[in-house]
């Protein structure tokens, strides 16, 4: 299999060193100014143009650049769905819950658990979030490590080091400004490598039109799936549904993303960045989804996986980029640099969050009038001691299974319970702390049971539906049925199963779709909290309105409401 070349280093090496210098400059041209909010929010003066490159950067992460198109490749263009869940998300967050944030001037989205509830809900929300974030961050750092070893022989760990430490690095030196801009660069990179793919097939194929043709024969451009069964993995409603409560859990509460639009200089910029950071989840979608396409294209007759060239499903892509780019010195070094990309712009994004909630929610209340100079290193501090830690978290990843769908469990379980928190407290005047606390453990032990009870019992083929693969053309292989349940299906997971068996209830219950666990953690711990909030006085306690959702912070309705009168007159 071809190998790196020089120019492939070079470009890689080159990516690298451009995120170290941001990080390097923001250190040294704010030296002496920079205090606690300079570092952690940018001093509240970031404008709504890279801003939104970083959310659509952050967000879209290594796992973005090789799982989706393997799943793509797996399932079909489904996938591509989502646009719908970005398009309704961003709506939501830019009109419910970051005006509230916004006007509140947090630093921590948790801090508003306390205003709202109490100082135990704000620290139960705090070491969740930082339990998710830890997770997640691990199978961010892994994905990238895996490129590298399955492409170049890289070896695997110490990838993963490199990873961790450049991340890391820049964070601690430059702070949010420095993570925003290396985001803008990111996104840009991560861009060219899916569009060097697709553009390097197509001319292989003999065009896009044969793309299509390929994936139109292999039943991957079947999208419209209107099957109301939640156990089935992905339809219109599990994706259009379940994926706007579980990236709503994202963009709407979630520190990662809070602390960046936050940081804007005005609640218009805020506004500005998110959907301006629609246009980019979009066009970064469609792209990993034409490069799923693209993948099945040059292996519809010789899976990978099947004819052992690959041993994950997650090693597809950069089989692939350097399989038809190695006549091109540099351009496999650009594939990889935009998977790295993708994971340096979101693990950056996670340790400057770990580092907020940390600081603001458990070190900051503990001090006695701190100077901002002490801060400043507290928070510098943190950064570094987060970037061990998720570095070493990466060893938990490596025994996740397939990346896509471990990422997206992780903030079902976890960040749906979570949102619905926040929702409580947003738009539910009678909610209490006693009723937030009961269905916040509510939600999260529900999904939690869900999720791990699908890790043992991943559901049977006839939910999750994988298209058809072949090795009919493969030297030396035979074709042969492929399991596609998931990599869990061969791991600890199917010897439990042979000791244990299946009942009906496990066939059902934990063959949700994997979409619908920040769904089901959402609705439960609104509906719990509301519950015990009613049954514990919540009707006759006093809220500050602005803790609230006001008519005034929305500005789409307004903007209806505005049109519906107008029309109204015209016709009276």
């Amino acid at each position: 299999m071809p190998q790196f070349s020089v120019w492939d280093y070079m470009v890689f090496s080159w990516m690298l060193l451009i995120s170290t210098i941001v990080g390097i400059y923001y250190a040294w041209t704010e030296r002496s100014k920079q205090t606690e909010t300079d570092f952690l929010m940018g001093g509240r003066q970031m404008s709504g143009v890279p801003v939104s490159l970083s959310l659509t950067a952050s967000f879209m992460s290594a796992i973005t650049v090789l799982g989706t198109p393997a799943e793509v490749y797996r399932f079909g263009a489904m996938f591509g769905l989502f646009c719908i869940s970005y398009t309704l998300v961003v709506i939501i967050t830019s009109e419910i819950y970051m005006p509230v944030f916004y006007r509140l001037r947090i630093s921590s989205t948790y801090e508003y658990l306390e205003l709202r509830f109490n100082k135990q809900v704000r620290l139960l929300g705090t070491v969740f979030f930082i339990l998710q974030t830890i997770l997640y961050t691990g199978i961010v750092i892994y994905a990238p490590a895996l490129a590298l070893n399955q492409v170049t022989g890289f070896e695997l760990w110490g990838a993963v080091l490199t990873t961790g430490l450049v991340c890391t690095f820049y964070c601690t030196m430059g702070g949010l400004k420095a993570v925003v801009w290396t985001d803008v660069f990111q996104a840009f990179i991560m861009v060219a490598g899916f569009a060097s793919v697709i553009i390097q097939t197509a001319r292989i194929q003999g065009g896009i039109k044969t793309v299509l043709k390929h994936a139109r024969e292999g039943g991957r451009l079947r999208i419209w799936d209107f099957n109301p069964n939640p156990l089935q993995r992905h339809t219109f409603w599990t994706i259009s549904i379940g994926g706007t409560f579980t990236w709503t859990s994202i963009y709407g509460v979630n520190q990662s993303q809070v602390q960046r639009y936050l940081a804007c200089k005005s609640k218009a910029h805020a506004r500005l960045a998110l959907y301006l950071n629609l246009v980019g989840l979009w066009i970064i979608l469609f792209s990993a989804v034409f490069s799923g396409l693209s993948l099945y294209s040059m292996y519809r007759h010789c899976d990978p996986l099947m004819s052992n060239k690959v041993r994950a499903t997650d090693q597809l892509m950069p089989y692939l980029a350097v399989n038809i780019l190695h006549e091109y010195p540099g351009l496999p070094g650009l594939f990889v640099s935009s998977a790295y990309s993708g994971t340096l712009s979101t693990v950056s994004t996670s340790i400057t969050a770990l580092a907020a909630v940390t600081v603001e929610d458990l070190i900051k209340p503990q001090l006695v009038s701190p100077s901002p100079r002490t801060l400043s290193l507290i928070s510098k501090g943190t950064s570094v001691f987060f970037g061990i830690i998720c570095i070493g978290m990466a060893a938990l990843a490596s025994l996740m299974g397939g990346l896509l769908q471990a990422a997206l469990s992780i903030f079902g379980m976890i960040g749906g319970p979570l949102l619905g928190l926040f929702s409580l407290g947003i738009l539910n005047p009678y909610a209490n702390a006693i009723g937030s606390f009961m269905g916040l453990m509510s939600g999260l032990c529900l999904s939690i049971w869900i999720g791990v009870g699908a890790y043992f019992y991943p559901p049977p083929a006839s939910r999750t539906l994988p298209l058809p693969l072949s090795t009919a053309n493969c030297t030396g292989s035979r074709s042969i049925p492929l399991n596609l349940t998931g990599l869990a299906e061969q791991s600890f997971s199917a010897a439990w199963k042979t000791t244990v068996g299946r009942s009906l209830l496990m066939n059902n219950i934990y063959s949700l779709s994997y979409l619908y666990l920040s769904t089901l953690g959402t609705l439960t711990t609104v509906i719990m909290g509301t519950i015990f909030s009613l049954l514990t006085g919540g009707k006759d306690q006093t809220i500050n309105p602005k803790y609230l959702l006001n008519r005034e912070d929305m500005t789409l309705g307004k903007f209806l409401i505005k049109n519906q009168d107008e029309t109204s007159t015209s016709y009276s």
